[in-house]
């Protein structure tokens, strides 16, 4: 027969025992949301464009490093793709040396609109705030550089955006030139947050080097003010947005091409 002491012990052990487990659980969700966040803020200049990297937040520039992806996990359930078949094309292969003259109406107001496989994402462009980077995709769209790419990332685990912008479709391409960073004292960026409907350049991790990628922020992100904030989406975009990050992405660790088929058939820049 157990005594009442020993009943004691053994219910203090199993006590001991679940807040061990509970405190290796937090450690292990803390572990994956940190790594989810360093891979997110990683970034890495090729051609002079930048773009969001897989790797370590160190900035180098490396063939298995600048496109890699997070591999695929074995349990990882892939949802149903709520998005259409693209449109017939291909991505082109542009470059230019140097950033366009600018030559937008700095007092005059820009919309961009990506008419995507998911559905139109409406964009009111910052010009005033960001001239250099409205001018850049102003001139990129007018090239028809982001027609029929893909937006080749989703995060879904501490930072939440969709990245696009990448013709290669790997994280790895981009215009050529680079742009300077602008608007990052914008005033709906408190407290570090990137708040739902921004839209902002991916860089680097170094001054003034965006390029042509960027990310749409489907849900308030985390994140140090250095990403140039050039716009914000419209309602009817963000249920496009929230549609695709519903979708969810295809490794299931919160990082990776999204489920959904999210190509850019036409991207315009149109002045309002």
């Amino acid at each position: 027969m157990v005594s009442n002491d020993q009943r004691r012990r053994q219910l203090a052990r199993e006590k001991f025992l679940r807040q061990q487990q509970r405190r290796e659980s937090a450690r292990r969700k803390a572990r994956m949301r940190n790594t989810v966040i360093a891979s997110v803020l990683a970034v890495v200049v090729v051609g002079g464009a930048g773009a969001f990297a897989a790797g370590a937040f160190d900035g180098k520039d490396t063939k298995d490093s600048a496109g890699a992806k997070p591999s695929a996990s074995p349990s990882a359930s892939k949802a149903a793709d709520p998005c259409e078949k693209p449109a017939a094309g291909t991505a082109k292969s542009l470059s230019w040396k140097k950033e366009p003259a600018l030559t937008i109406d700095r007092s005059a107001g820009y919309t961009m609109n990506l008419a995507t496989t998911c559905g139109d994402i409406g964009v009111d462009l910052k010009t005033k705030q960001a001239p250099h980077t409205v001018n850049s995709f102003a001139f990129l769209a007018g090239k028809g550089f982001f027609d029929h790419t893909k937006c080749h990332r989703l995060t879904t685990n501490g930072i939440y955006v969709l990245q696009c912008g990448d013709p290669k479709g790997t994280g790895a391409g981009g215009p050529g030139y680079t742009i300077p960073d602008e608007n990052l004292k914008d005033k709906s960026l408190k407290g570090n947050v990137y708040p739902a409907g921004t839209v902002a350049m991916a860089n680097t991790g170094q001054k003034h080097t965006g390029g042509s990628q960027f990310f749409l922020v489907y849900q308030d992100s985390q994140l140090p003010p250095s990403y140039t904030p050039f716009g914000t989406i419209s309602d009817s975009g963000m249920k496009v947005l929230k549609k695709i990050a519903a979708a969810g992405e295809s490794t299931g660790q919160g990082d990776g091409a999204p489920n959904a088929t999210v190509v850019i058939n036409k991207a315009t820049v149109t002045k309002s």
